[in-house]
């Protein structure tokens, strides 16, 4: 399991933030958390079972820069030791092939934003986890370091940020328009970046919040697109609260708390069902424990039920693979062990 010195790595910045999260402000509750069930723990061990026997050959999940983030992170979520666990082999040849895919000029990692913010919030969250001696001689012409990395990455957003016209995200580095799904991914990586204490402008952060709430109507729901489509999401509603939160931007009892916990109560279900429990797990669990809670054990029942005997958890017939639905429904159970640092209330 993560021990003390693994923690203390985690630099000045984590520790800070896990003192204001350990020592009660006046007339703040105290919150404690349950211990994690045995359900739970075989659920998870089982999923990153079938993960690790998902990884190619070259240390990838489903040639995706953005998949592999995520199986990193699921990997991760537990607490095993990133350096001497079970899971160590497989997420140090994960991060390796991440930073082999991560352009030496743009600091772009993958073939788009999407998966660029997944995979700078995986070295955000791996940076002062994982040792950093990650590379063999052999590949001593790809060694670049995890923080050597996330610095990239973080640049990378920053600078494909400056040139949008909306200050936010979409598909391409290059774009002219952009959409709260991929400018969410990419915020969650800046300021998972700034947690780990890398550097990042105070503008891109006010700059990119500022185009969510814009996107935000007055009754809770939250528009795809820069240029118009507005309707009803509960998985983009709670992408904005997610990061509204993260940001320490708190927000009061309005209109996009109430639509989340409202709409969340009794749902499992979505048309992007894997991204939208990600997401509704982690807004909710920072807005309303006690409706997180209540979703959370939902959630696991039902990913129990749907679990096969090799570990995968499939709920959606499409495009998306079997590892990526796999350690995304672990993710969206991952605040049973709050363990990631992105997790921090």
């Amino acid at each position: 399991m993560m021990n003390g010195r693994i923690l203390m790595a985690r630099g000045a910045a984590f520790l800070a933030a896990l003192v204001t999260l350990l020592t009660p402000a006046q007339g703040q509750e105290v919150r404690t958390g349950a211990p994690v069930s045995p359900a739970h723990r075989r659920l998870h061990e089982r999923g990153a079972e079938f993960i690790i026997s998902q990884q190619a050959d070259g240390g990838s999940w489903e040639s995706s820069a953005g998949v592999s983030g995520i199986c990193i992170m699921a990997l991760l979520a537990s607490g095993e030791d990133p350096n001497h666990g079970k899971y160590a082999d497989s997420i140090r040849r994960g991060l390796r092939s991440l930073i082999a895919q991560q352009s030496r000029t743009s600091g772009q990692i993958g073939s788009g934003m999407y998966e660029h913010g997944f995979a700078m919030l995986c070295l955000a969250d791996c940076f002062g986890a994982v040792d950093e001696r990650l590379f063999e001689d052999k590949d001593l012409e790809l060694e670049r370091s995890i923080g050597d990395s996330l610095r990239l990455a973080v640049r990378c957003a920053v600078t494909s940020q400056k040139q949008n016209p909306f200050k936010a995200w979409r598909y391409s580095p290059s774009s002219s328009d952009a959409d709260t799904s991929v400018s969410g991914a990419i915020l969650m990586g800046l300021l998972g970046a700034r947690n780990a204490g890398v550097p990042v402008p105070d503008e891109s952060i006010e700059n990119a919040l500022a185009y969510l709430d814009s996107m935000t109507t007055e009754s809770g729901t939250v528009s795809y697109s820069g240029t118009g489509g507005f309707g009803d999401s509960l998985a983009r509603s709670s992408i904005v609260a997610l990061c509204r939160s993260v940001a320490k931007r708190p927000l009061a009892d309005d209109a996009l708390r109430r639509y989340v916990v409202s709409r969340s109560v009794g749902s499992t279900s979505s048309a992007h069902p894997c991204y939208s429990r990600y997401y509704v797990s982690q807004a909710l669990f920072q807005l309303d424990h006690a409706a997180w809670r209540a979703w959370s054990a939902k959630n696991t029942n039902d990913l129990l039920l749907r679990q096969g005997e090799d570990g995968r958890i499939i709920i959606a017939a499409s495009f998306q693979g079997p590892a990526y639905q796999t350690a995304m429904l672990l993710l969206s159970g991952a605040l049973e062990y709050t363990l990631l640092p992105v997790y921090e209330r």
